[in-house]
Order: C-alpha cells, then structure tokens, then sequence
C-alpha cells in the first residue's frame, strides 16, 4: 500500500485511497466522527437511531426505493454506530462506484428519517436491551465497559430503557443537523479505482454538505473506576471480566502489548487457553483482548466458569498475567509474533479487510501505513520489549466485575491483591 493518497477535500472530507488495480471490486467507508460519546446525556442511544433510520427515506426516494437502487448495482453494504464514529461502509463492482458513492451522499446529506421507521427503530432497540438482559456475555461486557471508561465511553449504544423513551423524530433530525457535515467525514477506498476520480466524485457529491471545518477529532475522557463490583443474575454460568489501562493504539509500545496479548489469548497455544481451559478445566470460554478508542487502551480478561469455580479462576487468570514478566519464553514470543504478521498478511487479500485497515489508520493515526511498516514493529518486539512493557504496565489497578450468582470470596480478591485491600 506504498502508493496510497491521502488528501483533504475543499468540501471537508478527509480521505485516503489505496489503489488495487488487479482486484475486482471497489470497497469504501464513510465515517462520520460522532457515536455515542456526542448523544445527551438524558438521550442515550440517539445515535444509533439515526444509524438505522438514515437510509429509510431521502427527499428524493422512500427507503424501499433507496434499497432497490443499491440491489440494481449489486452493492454489498452495511452500518454500524460505535463510541466515537457512524460508520457506511459498501463494496461493488468498479463500474458501479460512482453510482455507490452517489447513493451514500443521498441519504447521508438528505435524509427524511420517517415516523414510522423511527417508531420500528425505538421498538427493536428496547427488544435488543431486553435480548441483552439474556446474554450473560454481552451483558458482563456493557457492565464492565461502563466502570472501565467511565460516562461518556462506557455508553452503550443500544443506550438504556428511560433514555430511548425520552427520545422523539425531532432529536434524530436536531443531532443529524448538529453533527452530520463533510467536516466530520473520513473517506476511506480501496480497490480498482483512479485517485483523482475518488476525489472528484465526493467533492462532488459532498460539496456543499454543511461546514468544511475538520471537526469531531477529539478525544474523550475515561473515568477509570478501580473495584470490584458484582451483578446478581440466576445464572448456570459465572461471568468474570477483569481490565486495567494499557496503551493507546498509537503509543510506540503497542505493538509490544499486541505480542503479549498474542502469548496469553493467540488461539488454542494460548496460555489462557492451555493453562486454565485445558490443563485444570476451570472454564467455558476465556480471553484476553485489548480496546482502543482513540487516546486511549484497555486491557481486558474474560472467563465464564461454574460459581463454585469462581474465585479459583479469578486468582488463575491474574497468575497468568503475573508470572509473564518472569517465565516468557522465547518459542511462545515467536509463535504470537507469527500469528499476528500473519493475520496483517491476509487481510490484505480482501478489498474490504484492506479498506476498513486504511480507515482505521487515517482514523488513529491521521494517515496511511503501510503493511511494511506494521510487520516490522511487531517482528521487532523482543523478550526484553515485553519484560519492559509488562513493569511499565502492571496490573496494579484492576477493574473487576462478575456477573452471576455469587460475588467473588473476600480472600481470593485479597490474595490476588497481597499489598492492597482490593483491586485499586
């Protein structure tokens, strides 16, 4: 991806293009930068509404003629509103593009957001947070979201019973008004396409589209609440989620946390997996993973084990961690560096992989990367890196929440913890 552009419009969309002529398809995302971090406060879940009501009528078609119109270039699109961006994303063929981009800047610079697709959206969003209260998995994640970042990042999207009843049509349209403009707009392409096609087909159908300002490129902050909290549900299954700050996907040492995540969660040689899955069968399900949102990083475990099970994985999922920094090994460092370079080096080979990377990198970093540059930051990581990074960043602030129904034994959070009263 060394002949990538990267350019900003007059309009005020960002956007970077990596040509792929020898593909067959064009993908592309449009995101906007506001999610749920730019909803009010008493409104919680507005942005999403407008993610799903946004394409259900424009002033120049009805939603149904809206999707026969991308069904007759056969597009393959989707949408999704997360913490911080709304994001459109859509791969057709390269004849199709400018037709695809067309559709895109209809319903996103005019929409009509009918009633009636408004009253639906509101209905199924309160079916999903009901659906939610019986997925114990999605539910442990949105509670220990909430303590790990805090009010404005830890929403969730879906947003909460009293906030969706508060909300009206007019909202939707208020907050598209207020938030929606080309500059807030970021513009990622690849596939078979000319550059300066890319960009005089969004200058001209985004000309115009509210101010030009490069605006939204904030970061939020996290309010980070060290404890341990547990949620009572009558539940065969006892959901663990342990997090703590890590770094941001910028930070020089992220490539190093990406290693040593890869050592602990990189598939079944995982020493989560190995360790407490297989050798003492102490769970269902376990992980580790990292999140972050721009400026910031989680580091998070997760395990769903028995409750009379509960404390003994709790203590096992910290020993892991701890004993890192101590008996790392140069074979399992390998092995998670392998994975890793491996899972850059085949996303590549789908168009739409490359574009969501091309996305995200404008998105984190404010411009393109290539795929060199990647892999050459994690091969270079070392068993040194990785002792280094995990003393610079202990786990010495744990968040903790269980859902489920016991809460975790005084002793096993106080054993886990010898020179503090709890996780803080």
């Amino acid at each position: 991806m060394s002949d990538f552009v990267h350019e900003n419009l007059p309009c005020g969309i960002e956007f970077g293009v990596a040509p792929l002529p020898q593909r067959h398809v064009v993908s592309f995302q449009i995101r906007v930068l506001t999610g749920a971090c730019a909803e009010p406060p008493d409104k919680l879940g507005l942005a999403r509404l407008i993610g799903e009501t946004i394409d259900k009528g424009t002033q120049q078609r009805t939603g149904r003629q809206l999707s026969d119109a991308f069904d007759a270039i056969g597009a393959s699109r989707g949408s999704a509103t997360g913490r911080e961006t709304a994001t459109f994303s859509c791969t057709v063929l390269p004849e199709h593009f400018d037709k695809a981009v067309a559709l895109h800047a209809e319903f996103v610079r005019a929409p009509t957001f009918p009633e009636d697709a408004f009253t639906a959206s509101i209905q199924l969003a309160r079916q999903e947070l009901l659906a939610l209260e019986d997925d114990a998995h999605g539910l442990a994640d949105k509670l220990i979201g909430q303590k790990a970042y805090g009010p404005l990042l830890g929403r969730h999207p879906l947003g909460e019973p009293e906030t969706l009843d508060r909300i009206t049509r007019d909202d939707l349209e208020d907050h598209w008004r207020s938030h929606f403009h080309g500059g807030r707009i970021v513009v990622a392409v690849a596939g078979a396409v000319d550059p300066k096609r890319v960009a005089e087909i969004f200058q001209e159908q985004f000309d115009g589209f509210g101010s030009p300002h490069r605006d939204g490129r904030v970061t939020f902050p996290v309010e980070f609440s060290a404890g341990a909290t547990h949620h009572h549900k009558e539940l065969e299954q006892e959901q663990i989620g342990i997090c703590w700050p890590g770094v941001q996907a910028t930070h020089d040492d992220f490539p190093i946390q990406q290693v040593i995540l890869g050592v602990l969660s990189g598939g079944m040689s995982g020493r989560l997996f190995t360790e407490v899955r297989e050798k003492q069968g102490l769970v269902y399900w376990v992980n580790a993973w990292q999140e972050t949102p721009r400026g910031t990083g989680m580091i998070f475990l997760g395990a769903s084990t028995t409750p009379d099970r509960c404390d003994r994985t709790y203590a096992t999922l910290l020993r892991e961690v701890d004993r890192l920094a101590n008996d790392i090994q140069q074979d399992e460092l390998d092995r998670a560096i392998t994975g890793l370079v491996a899972a850059l080096e085949t996303r590549g080979d789908s168009t739409r992989a490359r574009c969501a990377e091309l996305a995200n990198d404008l998105f984190f970093f404010g411009r393109p990367r290539t795929d060199e540059e990647r892999v050459a930051k994690v091969q270079a990581v070392t068993i040194e890196d990785a002792c280094r990074y995990l003393t610079t960043y202990p786990r010495d602030r744990l968040c903790v929440v269980t859902l489920g129904p016991r809460p975790l034994a005084d002793s096993a959070i106080e054993d886990a913890h010898p020179n503090d009263s709890g996780p803080a």
